[in-house]
Protein backbone atom coordinates (compact mmCIF):
# COMPACT_ATOMS: atom_id res chain seq x y z
CA UNK A 1 0.00 0.00 0.00
CA UNK A 2 1.34 3.44 -0.83
CA UNK A 3 2.03 5.55 2.43
CA UNK A 4 1.09 9.66 2.47
CA UNK A 5 4.61 10.66 1.97
CA UNK A 6 6.08 7.44 -0.57
CA UNK A 7 8.32 8.89 -2.48
CA UNK A 8 9.46 11.74 0.13
CA UNK A 9 13.24 12.06 1.01
CA UNK A 10 14.13 13.28 4.12
CA UNK A 11 17.98 14.16 5.17
CA UNK A 12 18.07 14.31 9.21
CA UNK A 13 20.79 16.17 10.56
CA UNK A 14 19.17 16.49 13.87
CA UNK A 15 19.55 14.68 17.14
CA UNK A 16 17.92 14.35 20.43
CA UNK A 17 14.25 15.18 20.44
CA UNK A 18 12.94 17.72 18.69
CA UNK A 19 14.32 17.49 15.29
CA UNK A 20 14.02 13.17 15.49
CA UNK A 21 10.43 13.59 16.76
CA UNK A 22 9.69 15.66 13.84
CA UNK A 23 11.53 13.43 11.40
CA UNK A 24 10.13 9.89 12.88
CA UNK A 25 7.09 11.23 12.45
CA UNK A 26 7.70 11.71 8.92
CA UNK A 27 8.73 8.17 7.89
CA UNK A 28 5.80 6.82 9.87
CA UNK A 29 3.91 8.57 7.17
CA UNK A 30 6.11 7.19 4.63
CA UNK A 31 8.83 9.19 3.70
CA UNK A 32 12.45 7.84 3.98
CA UNK A 33 14.56 9.26 6.49
CA UNK A 34 18.04 9.47 6.37
CA UNK A 35 19.69 10.41 9.33
CA UNK A 36 23.28 11.39 9.66
CA UNK A 37 25.29 10.62 12.77
CA UNK A 38 28.88 11.15 13.49
CA UNK A 39 31.03 7.79 14.04
CA UNK A 40 31.40 5.90 17.04
CA UNK A 41 28.91 7.98 19.26
CA UNK A 42 25.76 8.99 16.76
CA UNK A 43 23.04 10.86 18.34
CA UNK A 44 23.63 11.96 21.79
CA UNK A 45 20.55 9.70 22.95
CA UNK A 46 21.67 6.58 22.18
CA UNK A 47 23.58 6.72 25.17
CA UNK A 48 20.86 8.26 27.19
CA UNK A 49 20.57 5.46 29.60
CA UNK A 50 19.51 4.08 31.42
CA UNK A 51 16.97 2.05 31.04
CA UNK A 52 18.71 -0.06 27.70
CA UNK A 53 17.18 -2.63 26.00
CA UNK A 54 19.17 -4.91 24.60
CA UNK A 55 19.76 -6.37 20.97
CA UNK A 56 21.98 -9.35 20.23
CA UNK A 57 23.71 -9.82 23.28
CA UNK A 58 24.93 -7.11 26.54
CA UNK A 59 27.77 -5.25 24.05
CA UNK A 60 24.59 -4.40 21.79
CA UNK A 61 22.50 -2.07 23.27
CA UNK A 62 19.49 0.45 22.95
CA UNK A 63 18.66 3.06 25.27
CA UNK A 64 14.66 3.81 25.55
CA UNK A 65 15.23 7.18 25.14
CA UNK A 66 16.63 6.86 21.19
CA UNK A 67 14.35 3.97 20.55
CA UNK A 68 11.38 7.13 21.43
CA UNK A 69 12.08 8.94 18.54
CA UNK A 70 13.91 6.85 16.00
CA UNK A 71 12.12 4.40 14.40
CA UNK A 72 11.44 3.78 10.48
CA UNK A 73 15.21 5.74 9.58
CA UNK A 74 18.30 4.71 8.12
CA UNK A 75 21.53 5.29 9.90
CA UNK A 76 24.68 6.85 7.99
CA UNK A 77 27.70 7.81 9.73
CA UNK A 78 29.58 10.43 7.95
CA UNK A 79 32.05 12.74 9.85
CA UNK A 80 31.24 16.00 7.70
CA UNK A 81 33.31 18.12 9.99
CA UNK A 82 36.38 16.85 7.57
CA UNK A 83 36.03 18.01 3.70
CA UNK A 84 35.12 14.79 1.82
CA UNK A 85 32.15 14.29 4.44
CA UNK A 86 31.12 17.25 3.77
CA UNK A 87 31.08 16.43 0.42
CA UNK A 88 28.84 13.25 0.97
CA UNK A 89 26.22 14.91 3.05
CA UNK A 90 26.19 17.52 -0.10
CA UNK A 91 25.53 15.22 -2.55
CA UNK A 92 22.84 13.36 -0.69
CA UNK A 93 21.21 16.80 -0.02
CA UNK A 94 20.95 17.41 -4.02
CA UNK A 95 18.38 14.40 -3.96
CA UNK A 96 16.62 14.73 -0.78
CA UNK A 97 13.16 16.91 -0.73
CA UNK A 98 13.63 17.96 3.17
CA UNK A 99 16.75 18.96 5.78
CA UNK A 100 16.38 19.04 9.50
CA UNK A 101 18.80 20.16 11.86
CA UNK A 102 19.24 21.39 15.06
CA UNK A 103 23.03 22.87 15.22
CA UNK A 104 23.75 26.26 16.81
CA UNK A 105 22.73 29.00 14.98
CA UNK A 106 26.04 29.52 12.25
CA UNK A 107 27.04 25.20 13.11
CA UNK A 108 26.34 24.36 9.29
CA UNK A 109 27.16 27.37 7.80
CA UNK A 110 30.76 27.19 8.46
CA UNK A 111 30.63 23.92 6.85
CA UNK A 112 29.05 25.17 4.00
CA UNK A 113 26.08 22.97 4.41
CA UNK A 114 23.23 25.73 5.55
CA UNK A 115 20.22 26.76 3.67
CA UNK A 116 22.45 29.13 1.70
CA UNK A 117 24.89 26.75 0.39
CA UNK A 118 22.74 23.95 -0.40
CA UNK A 119 19.82 25.78 -1.90
CA UNK A 120 21.60 26.87 -5.32
CA UNK A 121 22.40 22.99 -5.77
CA UNK A 122 18.76 21.89 -4.95
CA UNK A 123 16.16 25.27 -5.49
CA UNK A 124 13.22 22.49 -4.71
CA UNK A 125 15.16 21.43 -1.01
CA UNK A 126 12.73 22.59 2.19
CA UNK A 127 15.42 23.16 5.20
CA UNK A 128 14.59 23.34 8.17
CA UNK A 129 16.36 24.73 11.32
CA UNK A 130 15.09 23.84 14.61
CA UNK A 131 17.31 25.66 17.29
CA UNK A 132 16.77 26.76 20.90
CA UNK A 133 16.07 30.67 20.59
CA UNK A 134 15.98 30.64 16.52
CA UNK A 135 18.18 32.04 13.72
CA UNK A 136 17.65 36.11 14.59
CA UNK A 137 17.16 37.85 17.84
CA UNK A 138 19.58 38.69 20.95
CA UNK A 139 19.38 35.34 22.16
CA UNK A 140 20.29 33.25 18.81
CA UNK A 141 23.94 31.80 20.14
CA UNK A 142 22.50 31.11 23.60
CA UNK A 143 22.49 27.23 23.56
CA UNK A 144 18.62 25.71 24.31
CA UNK A 145 17.37 22.82 26.05
CA UNK A 146 13.67 21.92 26.85
CA UNK A 147 14.02 22.56 30.66
CA UNK A 148 15.46 26.05 29.82
CA UNK A 149 12.97 27.28 27.71
CA UNK A 150 9.89 25.65 29.56
CA UNK A 151 11.63 28.23 32.02
CA UNK A 152 11.83 31.17 30.22
CA UNK A 153 8.63 30.85 28.11
CA UNK A 154 6.73 31.19 31.25
CA UNK A 155 5.50 27.01 31.42
CA UNK A 156 7.18 26.48 34.58
CA UNK A 157 5.53 29.65 36.43
CA UNK A 158 2.21 28.32 36.04
CA UNK A 159 2.93 24.39 36.46
CA UNK A 160 2.71 23.25 40.22
CA UNK A 161 1.39 23.73 43.60
CA UNK A 162 0.23 27.03 44.34
CA UNK A 163 2.04 26.57 46.93
CA UNK A 164 5.00 24.81 45.78
CA UNK A 165 8.13 25.75 43.89
CA UNK A 166 7.50 26.47 40.15
CA UNK A 167 7.49 22.63 37.90
CA UNK A 168 8.43 21.49 34.83
CA UNK A 169 6.31 19.29 32.98
CA UNK A 170 6.56 15.60 33.00
CA UNK A 171 8.15 15.28 29.43
CA UNK A 172 9.83 17.28 27.39
CA UNK A 173 6.97 19.46 25.56
CA UNK A 174 9.20 21.79 24.30
CA UNK A 175 11.11 20.37 22.49
CA UNK A 176 8.04 17.92 21.27
CA UNK A 177 5.85 20.63 20.38
CA UNK A 178 8.38 22.14 18.11
CA UNK A 179 8.85 18.43 16.28
CA UNK A 180 5.14 18.66 15.52
CA UNK A 181 4.83 22.38 14.43
CA UNK A 182 8.19 21.54 12.24
CA UNK A 183 6.67 18.62 10.65
CA UNK A 184 3.40 20.83 9.86
CA UNK A 185 5.78 23.77 8.50
CA UNK A 186 7.62 21.00 6.45
CA UNK A 187 3.89 19.77 5.12
CA UNK A 188 3.03 23.25 4.49
CA UNK A 189 6.48 24.23 2.35
CA UNK A 190 5.55 20.73 0.23
CA UNK A 191 2.48 21.84 -0.47
CA UNK A 192 3.46 25.75 -2.06
CA UNK A 193 6.30 23.89 -3.30
CA UNK A 194 4.02 21.82 -5.98
CA UNK A 195 2.87 26.02 -7.12
CA UNK A 196 6.22 28.09 -7.03
CA UNK A 197 8.83 24.92 -7.77
CA UNK A 198 10.94 26.30 -4.78
CA UNK A 199 11.65 25.37 -1.59
CA UNK A 200 12.83 27.78 1.35
CA UNK A 201 13.95 27.70 4.76
CA UNK A 202 12.39 27.20 8.00
CA UNK A 203 13.03 29.05 11.30
CA UNK A 204 11.77 27.10 14.38
CA UNK A 205 12.85 28.03 17.98
CA UNK A 206 11.64 25.98 21.13
CA UNK A 207 11.32 29.30 22.74
CA UNK A 208 8.44 30.33 20.23
CA UNK A 209 6.77 27.34 20.35
CA UNK A 210 6.87 27.18 23.98
CA UNK A 211 4.82 30.66 24.20
CA UNK A 212 2.73 29.73 21.24
CA UNK A 213 1.36 27.02 23.18
CA UNK A 214 0.80 29.07 26.39
CA UNK A 215 -2.47 29.23 24.18
CA UNK A 216 -5.42 30.31 26.59
CA UNK A 217 -2.99 30.55 29.94
CA UNK A 218 -1.04 33.11 28.11
CA UNK A 219 -3.98 34.71 26.47
CA UNK A 220 -4.98 35.27 30.08
CA UNK A 221 -2.50 37.44 30.74
CA UNK A 222 -2.57 39.55 28.12
CA UNK A 223 -6.36 40.51 28.01
CA UNK A 224 -5.94 41.22 32.00
CA UNK A 225 -2.42 41.91 32.65
CA UNK A 226 -2.86 39.75 36.01
CA UNK A 227 0.06 37.41 36.50
CA UNK A 228 -1.37 34.17 36.30
CA UNK A 229 -1.32 32.16 39.39
CA UNK A 230 -0.31 28.59 40.21
CA UNK A 231 -3.43 26.03 40.44
CA UNK A 232 -1.83 22.86 40.58
CA UNK A 233 -4.09 19.77 39.21
CA UNK A 234 -6.69 22.52 39.08
CA UNK A 235 -7.40 24.63 35.71
CA UNK A 236 -7.53 28.76 36.06
CA UNK A 237 -10.66 29.18 33.75
CA UNK A 238 -13.24 26.13 34.67
CA UNK A 239 -14.57 24.98 38.00
CA UNK A 240 -14.46 22.26 38.90
CA UNK A 241 -11.64 20.66 36.80
CA UNK A 242 -8.98 18.79 38.39
CA UNK A 243 -7.78 16.28 40.57
CA UNK A 244 -10.01 14.76 44.06
CA UNK A 245 -9.06 12.36 46.60
CA UNK A 246 -11.75 10.01 47.46
CA UNK A 247 -11.93 7.43 50.30
CA UNK A 248 -9.36 4.98 48.12
CA UNK A 249 -7.71 7.21 45.76
CA UNK A 250 -7.26 10.07 43.48
CA UNK A 251 -9.51 10.66 40.13
CA UNK A 252 -9.67 13.39 37.90
CA UNK A 253 -13.01 15.10 36.96
CA UNK A 254 -13.48 17.68 34.20
CA UNK A 255 -16.73 19.52 34.45
CA UNK A 256 -16.64 21.73 31.47
CA UNK A 257 -20.33 23.19 31.66
CA UNK A 258 -23.27 24.27 33.34
CA UNK A 259 -25.43 20.91 32.51
CA UNK A 260 -22.54 18.93 33.66
CA UNK A 261 -21.95 21.16 36.77
CA UNK A 262 -25.84 20.08 37.73
CA UNK A 263 -25.71 16.66 37.20
CA UNK A 264 -22.17 16.22 38.82
CA UNK A 265 -24.08 18.09 42.29
CA UNK A 266 -26.45 15.92 41.78
CA UNK A 267 -24.65 12.94 42.16
CA UNK A 268 -23.03 14.28 45.41
CA UNK A 269 -26.05 15.15 47.18
CA UNK A 270 -25.82 18.34 46.40
CA UNK A 271 -27.92 19.35 43.60
CA UNK A 272 -28.96 22.33 44.84
CA UNK A 273 -25.45 24.24 44.98
CA UNK A 274 -26.07 24.09 40.64
CA UNK A 275 -28.85 27.07 41.52
CA UNK A 276 -26.65 28.77 43.96
CA UNK A 277 -26.04 32.37 42.33
CA UNK A 278 -22.42 31.54 43.60
CA UNK A 279 -22.04 28.28 41.70
CA UNK A 280 -24.52 28.64 38.98
CA UNK A 281 -22.60 29.67 36.25
CA UNK A 282 -19.22 28.62 35.25
CA UNK A 283 -17.90 32.71 35.80
CA UNK A 284 -19.39 32.15 38.99
CA UNK A 285 -18.10 28.95 39.76
CA UNK A 286 -14.18 30.49 38.80
CA UNK A 287 -14.92 33.64 41.20
CA UNK A 288 -15.93 31.25 44.00
CA UNK A 289 -13.24 28.47 43.75
CA UNK A 290 -12.46 28.17 47.39
CA UNK A 291 -16.19 28.22 48.58
CA UNK A 292 -17.19 25.36 46.27
CA UNK A 293 -14.13 23.28 46.38
CA UNK A 294 -14.82 23.04 50.46
CA UNK A 295 -17.97 21.87 49.74
CA UNK A 296 -16.78 19.20 46.73
CA UNK A 297 -13.80 17.49 48.15
CA UNK A 298 -15.47 16.60 51.50
CA UNK A 299 -18.37 15.05 49.52
CA UNK A 300 -16.19 13.07 47.12
CA UNK A 301 -13.98 11.70 50.38
CA UNK A 302 -16.87 9.99 51.28
CA UNK A 303 -16.85 7.76 47.85
CA UNK A 304 -15.16 5.01 46.27
CA UNK A 305 -12.58 5.54 43.33
CA UNK A 306 -14.52 2.93 41.37
CA UNK A 307 -18.14 3.71 42.77
CA UNK A 308 -17.40 7.46 41.47
CA UNK A 309 -16.15 6.95 38.40
CA UNK A 310 -19.08 4.54 37.73
CA UNK A 311 -21.60 6.66 38.93
CA UNK A 312 -19.99 9.85 36.45
CA UNK A 313 -19.37 8.16 33.60
CA UNK A 314 -23.24 7.00 33.85
CA UNK A 315 -23.75 10.44 33.69
CA UNK A 316 -21.77 11.74 30.95
CA UNK A 317 -19.63 13.61 32.98
CA UNK A 318 -15.18 13.32 31.81
CA UNK A 319 -13.81 11.39 34.56
CA UNK A 320 -10.99 9.29 35.08
CA UNK A 321 -8.47 7.58 37.35
CA UNK A 322 -5.05 8.76 37.53
CA UNK A 323 -2.94 5.93 35.83
CA UNK A 324 0.24 4.54 36.39
CA UNK A 325 2.57 3.73 33.63
CA UNK A 326 1.64 0.24 33.91
CA UNK A 327 -2.22 1.38 33.52
CA UNK A 328 -1.88 3.26 31.20
CA UNK A 329 -0.38 0.36 28.55
CA UNK A 330 -2.58 -2.31 30.14
CA UNK A 331 -5.98 -0.52 30.07
CA UNK A 332 -8.45 -2.16 27.05
CA UNK A 333 -9.04 0.87 25.11
CA UNK A 334 -5.55 1.70 24.82
CA UNK A 335 -4.73 -2.00 23.78
CA UNK A 336 -7.50 -1.62 21.52
CA UNK A 337 -6.56 1.62 20.08
CA UNK A 338 -3.36 -0.12 19.18
CA UNK A 339 -0.81 2.50 21.24
CA UNK A 340 1.85 -0.36 21.19
CA UNK A 341 3.53 -1.54 18.76
CA UNK A 342 6.13 -4.44 18.15
CA UNK A 343 9.57 -4.50 15.97
CA UNK A 344 12.38 -6.40 16.51
CA UNK A 345 15.99 -4.92 16.63
CA UNK A 346 17.70 -7.36 14.39
CA UNK A 347 16.46 -10.36 12.71
CA UNK A 348 15.23 -13.31 14.80
CA UNK A 349 15.13 -11.30 18.14
CA UNK A 350 12.62 -10.44 20.85
CA UNK A 351 9.87 -8.53 19.57
CA UNK A 352 10.46 -4.72 21.25
CA UNK A 353 7.53 -2.45 22.48
CA UNK A 354 7.57 0.80 21.38
CA UNK A 355 4.97 3.64 21.41
CA UNK A 356 2.93 3.58 18.40
CA UNK A 357 1.87 6.96 16.02
CA UNK A 358 -1.56 7.69 17.21
CA UNK A 359 -2.51 9.02 13.40
CA UNK A 360 -5.45 6.78 12.11
CA UNK A 361 -6.34 6.74 8.17
CA UNK A 362 -8.89 5.02 6.76
CA UNK A 363 -6.91 4.29 3.18
CA UNK A 364 -3.50 4.88 3.42
CA UNK A 365 -2.49 3.49 7.70
CA UNK A 366 0.70 4.14 9.30
CA UNK A 367 3.25 1.51 8.51
CA UNK A 368 6.05 0.48 10.76
CA UNK A 369 9.10 -0.16 8.16
CA UNK A 370 11.61 -0.71 10.10
CA UNK A 371 12.84 -0.55 13.72
CA UNK A 372 15.19 2.02 15.38
CA UNK A 373 18.56 1.64 13.77
CA UNK A 374 21.44 0.60 14.82
CA UNK A 375 24.41 3.25 14.36
CA UNK A 376 25.54 2.88 11.10
CA UNK A 377 23.34 0.24 10.00
CA UNK A 378 22.74 1.36 6.60
CA UNK A 379 25.99 3.50 5.38
CA UNK A 380 26.80 0.81 2.66
CA UNK A 381 23.58 0.95 1.54
CA UNK A 382 23.04 4.66 0.89
CA UNK A 383 26.28 5.63 -0.25
CA UNK A 384 26.47 2.75 -3.08
CA UNK A 385 22.77 3.23 -4.36
CA UNK A 386 22.07 7.17 -3.58
CA UNK A 387 26.10 8.27 -4.58
CA UNK A 388 26.50 5.26 -6.99
CA UNK A 389 30.24 4.13 -4.84
CA UNK A 390 31.81 1.17 -5.04
CA UNK A 391 32.23 -0.82 -2.11
CA UNK A 392 35.91 -0.76 -2.15
CA UNK A 393 35.68 3.26 -1.77
CA UNK A 394 33.23 3.07 1.45
CA UNK A 395 35.50 0.75 3.07
CA UNK A 396 38.57 3.10 2.29
CA UNK A 397 36.55 6.19 3.68
CA UNK A 398 35.29 4.05 6.43
CA UNK A 399 39.64 3.07 7.20
CA UNK A 400 39.91 6.90 6.84
CA UNK A 401 37.78 7.64 9.89
CA UNK A 402 35.27 9.79 7.86
CA UNK A 403 32.25 6.99 7.77
CA UNK A 404 31.76 3.90 9.53
CA UNK A 405 29.21 0.87 8.94
CA UNK A 406 27.13 -1.24 11.54
CA UNK A 407 29.62 -4.45 12.96
CA UNK A 408 26.52 -5.66 15.19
Amino acid sequence: MTACLDGLRVLDLSRILAGPWATQLLGDLGAEVIKIERPGEGDDTRGWGPPFVVGRDASDTFAAYYLAANRGKKSVTIDFSKPEGRELVTELAKSCDVVVENFKVGGLKRLGLDYEALSPLNPRLIYCSISGFGQTGPYKDKPGYDLLVQAMGGLMSITGAADGEPMKVGVAVADIFTGLYATVAILASLNERRTSGLGQHIDLALLDVQIATLANAGMNYLASGKKPQRHGNAHANIVPYQAFATRDGHIVAAVGNDAQFARFAAILGVPELSLDPKFQRNADRVRNRADLLSILTSRIRMWGKAELLLALDGEKIPAGPINEMSEVFEDPHVVARGLVVEQRLHDGGAATKLIGNPIRFSRTPIEYRGAPPRLGAHTEEILCRDLTMAEKDVDRLEKQGIVSKSRA
